[in-house]
């Protein structure tokens, strides 16, 4: 039996209806590649595929019955020809040892008649040494082993693991096609901020909702404005947010992209609706009437330079104060 969330992703129906042919016309691929930004249900989709292949009996929707006893060992999480590699902590690489000891396990035959299933989530997050070793476990796959990537970016893999994985892309939905769910699960107040916030992800809208990220939201902007009126410092303010979460650090990073997008809009006579923080126009109106317009263009793209700095070993201190100074700088002209 799945769990309420995964019987709960409507959006996901004509994705899962494409993975059933697949295993009725008894096509299984040995390697897929789920991509698609964070919180649109790649994880959901790809347990719910992997119980369906590991089932005795699926319903003729094609999905795991949830009573034979491998469902209930794979529900269990106990379920020994189903694997899962994953990073130690969010936000870590595989590696190559984590490859090794998986490719080891598969080098035995399934304990049960039928398919031994491996998720590897997130497969962006394969180190150069362990995407070598996972390549090579490619070349010579195991019998009966199906195994799924996820990925929010996969042009972060290797070309050579990408040519041999069949794809499936999981678009942003609508918002018009998840507002039912929105309103189910209780989440419809401040939803259009929040879909803008999390670009239109609803299991992000779910946990933005559910947590105090609209209050860190509004913090951090609070101190961005102080700054821009030279009512603090940088460097004081670049040491607490270097002190936040990786997550969090991810989502600072976009809000203050989004905050600069928006400025460039209304300087152009933008309409509010057409805004990723609309909550925030005033704000955002008052900073347009002072800032050099091609200055704010550089300042864009060195944001977008810092975002993809964040997956290496990079100083969160210094890169935030530099962030900072710059913002600061830009206020002053």
């Amino acid at each position: 039996m799945m769990n309420d969330l995964e019987q709960l992703l409507p959006w996901l129906d004509e994705y899962w209806n494409q993975l059933v042919q697949v295993i009725k016309q008894q096509r299984i691929p040995q390697a897929l590649l789920f991509s698609g930004n964070k919180g649109v249900g790649k994880h959901v989709l790809a347990r719910r595929f992997a119980q369906a292949l590991l089932c005795l009996s699926p319903s003729l929707d094609g999905n795991g019955c949830g009573q034979c006893r491998r469902c209930k060992l794979f529900l269990a999480g106990t379920h020994p020809d189903y694997k899962m590699l994953a990073p130690d902590e969010t936000g870590k690489a595989i590696t190559v040892s984590m490859v090794r000891q998986l490719t080891t396990q598969l080098s035995l035959k399934p304990q049960f008649d039928g398919q031994r299933v491996v998720i590897i989530n997130p497969a962006d997050k394969l180190n150069n040494a362990a995407a070598n070793a996972f390549l090579k476990y490619l070349e010579e796959p195991t019998e009966r082993t199906t195994l799924i990537l996820i990925a929010e970016k996969p042009t972060k893999l290797p070309a050579t693991i990408c040519s041999r994985c069949q794809k499936l892309f999981i678009s942003t939905p609508n918002q018009s096609d998840i507002e039912p769910w929105l309103k189910k699960h209780g989440l419809l107040e401040n939803s259009k901020i929040i879909l803008s916030l999390s670009k239109g992800s609803p299991l992000l809208v779910q946990q933005f909702s559910e947590n105090t990220t609209l209050e860190l939201r509004q913090q951090c902007f609070v101190n961005w404005k102080k700054l821009s009126l030279a009512k603090t410092n940088a460097v004081e303010i670049a040491a607490v947010w270097c002190k936040l979460e990786k997550i969090e650090v991810e989502y600072l990073l976009f809000w203050i992209t989004s905050w600069v997008m928006d400025i460039i809009k209304l300087a152009h006579i933008c309409q509010s609706e057409k805004l990723y923080n609309p909550d925030l126009l005033a704000d955002l109106q008052e900073m347009t009437q002072k800032l050099d317009l091609k200055c704010l263009y550089k300042y864009y793209d060195f944001l977008l330079l810092s975002q993809k700095q964040l997956d290496t070993q990079i100083n969160k201190q210094l890169m935030f104060e530099e962030i900072l100074i710059q913002w600061s700088a830009l206020n002053k002209k």
